[in-house]
C-alpha cells in the first residue's frame, strides 16, 4: 500500500517505521522544519508541507495513496487532514489520531474518519484487558461508534469448554473475527472447539454488546 502520514513527530514516525518494514510505501508530512529528519525513516518519502492546505496535499499526490494517517498532536489538524483526504482526493481509508478523549465524538464519518484511535482509551482498554478474564473490553472504535472492537476472555471454568464455534448463538451485526490462543491467531472456522482462557475478539455494534456476553455465558 501507498500511505501518506500527516505529522512527523514521534508517533508519525514511529508508525511510518512500522509500515516500511511491512513493505508498505510510506510519505511523511511535516509542517515544522525542525520535525523533517530524513535520517529518521530513510525509506519513507518526506515531504516539507502544511497536510492542512489543499494545494500541499495535491503536490504531494495524495489522490495516489490507499491510506492516509492524521497522526499529529493537534485534534483540529488531524480532522481537517482527515476531511481533505476523503472529500477531495477520496482516499479509500482514513485513520485519524484523537488526542484529547473529549474530542472523540467529532472524530466520524462527516469528517472523513473511518477509524478513529483514542491513546487514552486504548491504554485504558489494555489496562481493563490485563486484569479482566470474563469481562467485556472495548479495544477499538470505528466510523465513530457504528463497530467496535471488542474482547472477551473465557475464564477457566467457561461451560464453553470444547464448544464448536458454529454453536455460539451471536446476535445480528456482530461477528468473532478471531481467536487468541497461547499466542497463536486463529481464524475461527465452524467446527473449532473453544477452550479456557481464549481470548475472543468481535467486530459489533454498540447496541448488541450485552447480547454478546449474554451468548457466551456471562
Amino acid at each position: 500500500m501507498r500511505v501518506a502520514i500527516a505529522g512527523a513527530g514521534a508517533v508519525g514516525r514511529s508508525i511510518a517505521l512500522e509500515l516500511v518494514e511491512n513493505s508498505h510505501q510510506v510519505m511523511l508530512i511535516e509542517r515544522e522544519l525542525a520535525n523533517v529528519q530524513p535520517e529518521a525513516v530513510e525509506a519513507a518519502e518526506w515531504v516539507h508541507a502544511d497536510a492542512c492546505e489543499l494545494s500541499s496535499l495535491e503536490e504531494a499526490g495524495v489522490e495516489r495513496c490507499d491510506v492516509v494517517i492524521a497522526a499529529t498532536g493537534d485534534d483540529k489538524v488531524n480532522l481537517v487532514v482527515s476531511l481533505l483526504a476523503k472529500t477531495e482526493f477520496a482516499v479509500r481509508r482514513v485513520v485519524a489520531r484523537v488526542n484529547d478523549p473529549r474530542n472523540e465524538w467529532l472524530f466520524g464519518e462527516n469528517w472523513g474518519v473511518d477509524v478513529a484511535v483514542s491513546t487514552p482509551r486504548l491504554l485504558a482498554a489494555l489496562v481493563e484487558e490485563a486484569v479482566a478474564v470474563g469481562d467485556l473490553v472495548r479495544l477499538l472504535t470505528f466510523r465513530q461508534g457504528q463497530a467496535n472492537l471488542v474482547e472477551i476472555t473465557l475464564p477457566a471454568t467457561t461451560p464453553l469448554a470444547g464448544t464448536p464455534v458454529r454453536a455460539l448463538r451471536l446476535p445480528p451485526d456482530s461477528a468473532l473475527v478471531a481467536i487468541l490462543r497461547g499466542g497463536r491467531v486463529i481464524v475461527p472456522q465452524s467446527d473449532d472447539g473453544l477452550e479456557p482462557g481464549d481470548e475472543l475478539l468481535f467486530v459489533a455494534t454498540s447496541a448488541v454488546e450485552e447480547d454478546i456476553r449474554a451468548a457466551l455465558g456471562h
